[in-house]
């Protein structure tokens, strides 16, 4: 019996890398199907394999954690693709995914894209000073113009380096456009985008860990969607960390950061030391995990 990751995923194939660089082509046993158990990309597993190209999944080991949009396991980073246009920057979508993110403890990375393309400068000053605010609490990476983007990516690729990553975001954002300039070898396909919907087309058909300069980053196919479950309204707040960095000022231990009298953090978004938007998305997102809550104990 070999131990060996999951690289790649397709039509119920899984392709597993042993330690000493080695690919066998791999199909799971029917006994996961009776423990509802499914492979993993980035899961480590053990499989016997006679041949390259015939082998078999016998046991999957312990994931730190999963995701399910995109499917991969044991995630170290991930890099979130964050579209300043075509589709319009979404401050909703992008706190819902840096949450869900914290909520599995995951390291997100913010990259804009499409900076370049945004066409006043009133909207570009908006746009530097969203991702000026971002870089305090996340690591953040915003190429102004096209002479930058080599370099900006080279500063991404060294926060990757060693670690299984995934590269996420709105569909149409340019996941793929962004992987394929850190490795131009990569020759993935890219969608466009649909100017009449302002969403794009679902452009990869499989879910691999790509080897790009010392990395291991899934390209995932986009969607503009996350779903905040199995969270609890106690867990919210402290996936924030602009406000954990004023909730010890807070009269009460465990402040949800809504009616509670003498809030720090409330105080810090009237005097917009925490973003207005931030803020109200958390409104959002804390009144949708309530609600959950309240449909589980019905």
């Amino acid at each position: 019996m070999m131990r060996g990751q999951i690289r790649q995923s397709l039509s119920g194939y899984y392709d597993v890398m042993t330690s000493d660089g080695q690919e066998y082509r791999t199909r799971a046993r029917g006994n996961f199907r009776k423990k509802k158990q499914t492979p993993l990309v980035g899961d480590f597993v053990d499989f016997k394999a006679e041949k390259a190209d015939e082998g078999y999944i016998l046991g999957i080991q312990s994931r730190k954690n999963q995701l399910v949009r995109p499917p991969v396991a044991n995630v170290d980073k991930a890099v979130v693709v964050t579209a300043c246009v075509e589709p319009d920057f979404s401050a909703n979508l992008l706190d819902r995914q840096l949450v869900m993110l914290a909520s599995n403890g995951i390291e997100p990375l913010i990259y804009f894209s499409k900076y370049d393309l945004v066409s006043t400068a009133d909207q570009r000053q908006v746009l530097a000073e969203i991702a000026t605010y971002y870089r305090q609490y996340y690591p953040t990476f915003i190429p102004q113009t096209p002479a930058e983007q080599k370099q900006v990516q080279a500063e991404l690729l060294s926060e990757l380096q060693g670690q299984v990553c995934v590269v996420m975001g709105q569909t149409g954002a340019g996941k793929s456009t962004l992987l394929n300039q850190l490795d131009p070898a990569l020759q993935l396909e890219t969608g466009e985008v649909s100017k009449a919907l302002s969403r794009g087309k679902h452009t990869t058909r499989k879910v691999s860990l790509l080897d790009i300069h010392g990395a291991l980053i899934a390209d995932t196919p986009g969607f503009s969607s996350f779903e905040l479950s199995n969270l609890t309204k106690e867990d919210l707040p402290r996936l924030y960390p602009d406000f954990q960095e004023y909730a010890t000022a807070c009269k009460f231990r465990g402040c949800s950061h809504i009616k509670e009298p003498q809030c720090a953090v409330r105080d810090a978004v009237a005097s917009e030391k925490i973003w207005p938007s931030r803020y109200e998305n958390y409104l959002q997102f804390y009144k949708m995990v309530v609600d959950d809550e309240k449909k589980k104990y019905r």
